[in-house]
Order: structure tokens, then C-alpha cells, then sequence
């Protein structure tokens, strides 16, 4: 059986190949940078959680275990994921919300309508919410945690994580409805 180009990576990465690396770099730090930028808004920190993931990947190396094609994307997600989380824990203000936000009644259980919206722009909004709201919101829906994991991840009570992600969900269908009605409005 052929290796893949990724385990072909993996086996330069272990022997700490400085081109590896950089190639490692490159072909991932797009969509890393993404996934960092969903947790964390200044482009300084991302700046500075990307480079500490990177250090965290090559000191962890030696632990990776290739478990087919994909396996080394998801590793890598995982250290920036935890990086990103670790920058908001040492940033304990990141993670509580006040409780002071407007949010309707009738949106409370409502699912936002993603249709017609570019990525792009749903990641704006993502990106607007508060920091608590958008890092419990993450976790829930994007690495797919329990609340009970978040409030474990976050040190935060269970019922607070579920409360924030409701509050996140009724925050994205509010911004939604309004982008939707600003479009709508465009055309007539």
C-alpha cells in the first residue's frame, strides 16, 4: 500500500525535518488560523496562540500517532483548539458574560437560518458575538462538547455553558433575521 502525502509528512515531521515543518506550515496554517480565529478576535493573539500551537506540535511530535488519512489535521485542530483555549482561560474575562443582553422570548428555542448566507459572513457574526457566548457556542457546535465538557474546559457551571450557547443561538438568529431584512431591503 502507497503512503499518502500526509504520512509521507508525519514521517519527515518525527525526524524534526526543518523543510517538514515549514511545509507543515504552510499547508495548514490557513485553515488553523481559522479555526484559532473562531475563539479569539485580536489578530495579535491569534498571531501569538498559532505560534505557541506550532511550538506545542513540534515539542508533542514524537506522541502523534498516524491513524490513517486526516488523522494528522485533526491533531494539529486539536493543539490550536486547546492553545485557543488555554489564551481565553489565562484571559479569565474572556469567558463571563453579563447577563445584561436583550434577547426576545420568542427566539429562545428558534434555530438560526443559515440559508443564503455566505461562510464568510456567518463567521463574521460568529466572530460578533461576546467572547463568552462565542467560545461556549464553538465548543458546542463546531468540536461537538457536552456542556458538562465545557464547564469542565472552561471552569464554569454546567447550566452557565448551556445558558451562554442559548443566549449565543438566540443572538445569531436576531443578526440573521436583521441581515436577511437589510438584503430584502436592497432589492425592493
Amino acid at each position: 500500500m502507497e503512503e499518502t502525502k500526509e504520512q509521507i509528512l508525519v514521517n519527515r515531521l518525527l525526524k524534526k525535518e526543518e523543510t517538514a515543518w515549514k511545509e507543515l506550515f504552510e499547508v495548514y496554517s490557513g485553515s488553523l488560523t481559522y479555526v484559532c480565529s473562531r475563539y479569539i478576535i485580536d489578530k495579535e493573539d491569534v498571531h501569538d496562540v498559532l505560534q505557541n500551537s506550532f511550538m506545542q506540535m513540534f515539542r508533542s511530535i514524537s506522541s502523534f500517532e498516524y491513524r490513517g488519512n486526516g488523522s494528522l489535521k485533526a491533531w494539529i485542530t486539536r493543539i490550536v483548539v486547546n492553545e485557543s483555549l488555554k489564551h481565553i482561560k489565562q484571559n479569565k474575562s474572556l469567558i463571563t458574560v453579563s447577563e445584561d443582553f436583550e434577547i426576545p422570548d420568542e427566539t429562545k428555542d428558534e434555530e438560526p437560518d443559515f440559508e443564503e448566507i455566505s461562510q464568510q459572513t456567518i463567521m463574521e457574526m460568529i466572530r460578533a458575538l461576546p467572547d463568552g457566548y462565542r467560545t461556549v457556542f464553538n465548543l458546542y457546535v463546531f468540536e461537538r462538547k457536552s456542556h458538562k465538557k465545557i464547564a469542565e474546559i472552561l471552569e464554569i457551571a454546567e447550566n452557565s455553558s448551556a445558558s451562554q450557547f442559548h443566549r449565543a443561538k438566540a443572538m445569531l438568529v436576531k443578526k440573521i433575521k436583521e441581515y436577511k431584512m437589510s438584503k430584502t431591503a436592497q432589492y425592493e
